[in-house]
């Protein structure tokens, strides 16, 4: 007989679910022993079998909720069967059987992502790039039906929207720039992926699963710490920020493993060989520790800036129990002299293995040479620069500060600056969006513990372009780096009332033979043109005198008297194009009553898109009388020849002014970023445009080079007309013009655009688009 249930309305006693009563009355004894019939008892299949998938989501409940959860279950319904059992249920799930992340370091995808020198078999890449992968199924993958996707977590609390958390997608085709995946093989049960990462993710460790989804339910695979993912950052890849496009250079300061540090003094420069041992068993492992001991958030580890100052922080000791523990006493009865140390290897091992117990004992060359191996080891280009008679700036004067008394005698308790013999730091190469363009490129970093940075021991990353122009209102570290290398020895005697003067200043006395080991050879490299201005010229005392305004002891330079000439730069019309010389227009201005002398200086430079200088093309000196009032035009130009070897995608320059006004001692500076025009592609339709009709349109194109442009090739693309693909045309000879015929069958109807560019080695940033209207086919009878 079927089953009598109460209405709910009736229940007073029941709270917001049937199943549940709030104590107010109790079911009758009659309702509790009353007998049920076995058909009552028995579940609804699609219940019985949801149970089965989730039973968390679908416990089993009494008759009356099945009843108010199915409504309108008829008797024929319930009296069938479930269709399936637990192990039939089993075989229709798409199950992760096994993953093959194809780890080998001579495979292609350690090989390609330049990780086959790491001495692991952990499955280590390198952002940006793509990898291939294997799944081996429980039964062959349907598109149609079936659903997969990746996912991988990194840090404590993995979030998706800190990047810690990836979910990446199964789509048909890959994008540059995103985590997605795509199926390129199908082999019965096995299905081989290939996933993008994007060339911004968070490095470190990634636990990678995978999930699956059919008709059936869902699966997830167990996660296996073989098949962990250690992503690096990647100097080869242009979208990254520290790529390098120089493959010579990447070879010397990414992949290099041995390095020469040099000591000593100016006239008696020692060196020494130092193991980086980047790729040792166990070291990246080590690295990682280090950037886990930090306790930083992960979802920071994708940006270098940040990164470099985390490590900058760690390989130093006082803050927070990082890598070495400097000691320069001269005593060392608990641990190592520093001299002892030859490599990295050895102190990152210690370090790794005691748990995070600092390595005794260290100096600047040891704090040096690990953050290189650090550094290397995670995929920063980088490397250990010497700077002998290093300035150690105390009170951020930017000058190196000599008190003496009445007598002459040097006041000792206020004498805190000091200068080395010799420091060792370190470089980083990225580009850095977060200052103003050209001061990407490298950095100056710093672990050795000498002053503190946001309250902590670190320095850096310093751009070395604003060290070299005294711009050291900008991040991070920048004044303390300038003092280093270009401070002013200032000496101040103690009047009788206590106050001081200066006596005497030493302009030549700090930042001599910057020195780093030279690119595929053990020669030493000055690299003191990076940091500073030649010693004595008009841009380096405009670059110390910029600085040391910002500095607590401004007064020790005499501010100009007047400042009343200007410069302006300009240029005519959209600029200069490609090919043709670069024309554009200085005006200076005197808005003085008097006669006004100047020298002027000007640089003009090669950069990436990405503000990174590349090189310094060409530099001028100009002495210049503007009379009373006067305006000066001067018409600055420069030849094609100049730049032609030079250039680099975007084909930005930058034209750096600089002066300084005699008779008021007023210094003049600016910049001017511009760009050479690029041609553009002219599209011509030929024909009629009407759905499913064949036309064609005509691609024109004049190189405005005077050298032939190699291995040309065309993209052309419209929606409703063709979909993309590439026309690889060849060379195309000097100032040659050429055209090129393409068919297509428009497919919509409408306004639509037809879109080509053109890529070369020689030549980029060239496009172009046409407006073709689409017409409906006709239906007309004959």
């Amino acid at each position: 007989m079927p089953v009598e249930t109460r209405s709910i309305r009736d229940r007073s006693a029941v709270g917001r679910f049937p199943s549940v009563t709030l104590g107010l009355g109790e079911d009758s004894e009659e309702n509790k022993e009353e007998p049920e019939e076995d058909d009552a008892k028995k579940e609804h299949p699609c219940r019985s079998w949801l149970r089965k998938v989730c039973p968390c989501c679908c416990p089993k409940q009494d008759d009356d909720i099945a009843i108010i959860l199915d409504p309108g279950i008829d008797e024929d319904e319930k009296d069938e069967e479930p269709p399936t059992g637990d192990n039939e249920l089993d075989e229709l799930l798409l199950k992760v059987l096994s993953v093959d992340l194809m780890k080998s370091k001579s495979g292609v995808n350690r090989t390609e992502h330049h990780t086959d020198l790491y001495q692991s078999d952990d499955f280590i890449i390198r952002r940006g790039e793509t990898f291939q992968m294997w799944i081996t199924l429980s039964r062959p993958f349907s598109p149609d039906t079936d659903k997969l996707h990746l996912e991988l977590k990194t840090g404590p609390v993995p979030t998706v929207s800190k990047g810690t958390h990836v979910i990446i997608p199964l789509v048909e085709d890959l994008e540059d720039g995103r985590w997605e995946a795509a199926v390129v093989t199908q082999d019965d049960k096995k299905i081989k992926l290939s996933v993008n990462s994007p060339p911004t993710a968070v490095i470190g460790r990634y636990e990678l699963t995978v999930e699956t989804d059919c008709a059936s339910g869902q699966a997830v695979s167990v996660h296996d710490p073989a098949n962990d993912i250690y992503m690096l950052f990647n100097p080869w890849c242009e979208g990254d920020s520290v790529f390098m496009d120089s493959e010579e250079e990447r070879q010397e300061y990414v992949l290099n493993d041995i390095g020469q540090i040099y000591y000593g003094t100016e006239n008696q420069i020692g060196v020494r060989t130092w193991s980086y041992g980047q790729f040792d068993d166990g070291i990246l492992d080590a690295c990682l520790f280090v950037l886990e001991k930090s306790g930083t958030p992960p979802s920071g580890w994708g940006d270098p800036v940040n990164v470099v100052r985390v490590i900058s922080a760690m390989i130093n000791s006082p803050d927070d129990l990082g890598v070495v523990e400097g000691n320069w006493s001269g005593n060392y009865p608990a641990g190592n002299s520093p001299t002892i140390w030859s490599g990295s290897v050895e102190i990152l091992k210690e370090y790794h293995k005691n748990n995070g117990s600092p390595v005794k004992y260290g100096q600047c060359w040891v704090f040096a040479g690990v953050f290189t191996t650090v550094l290397r080891c995670l995929g920063f280009p980088s490397r250990t620069v010497t700077n002998f008679s290093s300035a150690h700036d105390t009170d951020v004067s930017l000058t190196t500060d000599v008190y003496l008394d009445e007598n002459l005698e040097p006041i000792e308790h206020l004498n805190g600056d000091s200068i080395w013999n010799f420091h060792v730091w370190n470089d980083c190469w990225m580009s850095r969006p977060d200052l103003p363009a050209g001061n990407g490129g490298w950095q100056a970093v710093d672990a050795t513990p000498q002053e503190t940075s946001q309250g902590t021991f670190r320095c850096g990353p310093a751009s070395l372009t604003a060290v070299r122009n005294g711009q050291v209102f900008l991040k991070h570290d920048t004044p303390f780096v300038f003092a280093e290398v270009n401070s002013d020895k200032i000496y101040w005697q103690r009047n009788i009332d206590g106050t001081f003067s200066q006596i005497f200043s030493e302009k030549k006395s700090v930042g001599h033979l910057i020195s780093t080991k030279a690119v595929g050879t053990d020669e030493r490299r000055d690299i003191t043109d990076l940091y500073k201005h030649p010693e004595g010229s008009v841009a380096e005392r405009i670059a110390v005198e910029t600085a040391c305004s910002y500095g607590s002891k401004a007064e020790a330079y005499s501010p100009p008297t007047a400042q009343d000439v200007s410069v302006e730069v300009t240029m005519d019309g959209e600029g200069p194009r490609m090919g043709k010389d670069a024309d554009l227009t200085i005006t200076l201005r005197n808005s003085s009553s008097e006669k006004r002398s100047l020298s002027l200086h000007s640089q003009v430079a090669v950069m990436y898109y990405t503000g990174v200088h590349k090189s310094t093309v060409r530099k001028d000196q100009t002495d210049l009388d503007l009379e009373p009032n006067e305006v000066r035009i001067l018409e600055w130009a420069m030849a094609y020849k100049d730049y032609k070897d030079q250039l680099v995608d975007q084909a930005a320059l930058m034209l750096t002014l600089s002066g300084r006004v005699k008779e008021t001692q007023q210094v003049l500076a600016t910049q001017f970023s511009f760009r050479l025009r690029t041609p553009d592609l002219s599209i011509t339709p030929i024909g009629k445009a009407v759905v499913g009709e064949k036309m064609a349109v005509e691609i024109s194109f004049t190189n405005p080079l005077p050298q032939v442009l190699k291995a040309v090739i065309f993209h052309v693309e419209g929606l409703g007309l063709l979909t993309a693909h590439k026309i690889h045309y060849g060379d195309i000879g000097s100032q040659a013009s050429v055209s090129l015929t393409e068919e297509l069958v428009p497919s919509l109807a409408g306004p639509k655009k037809l879109m080509a560019s053109l890529d070369c080695k020689q030549l980029t940033q060239v496009h172009g688009v046409t407006n073709i209207t689409v017409e409906e086919k006709s239906n007309s009878a004959w």
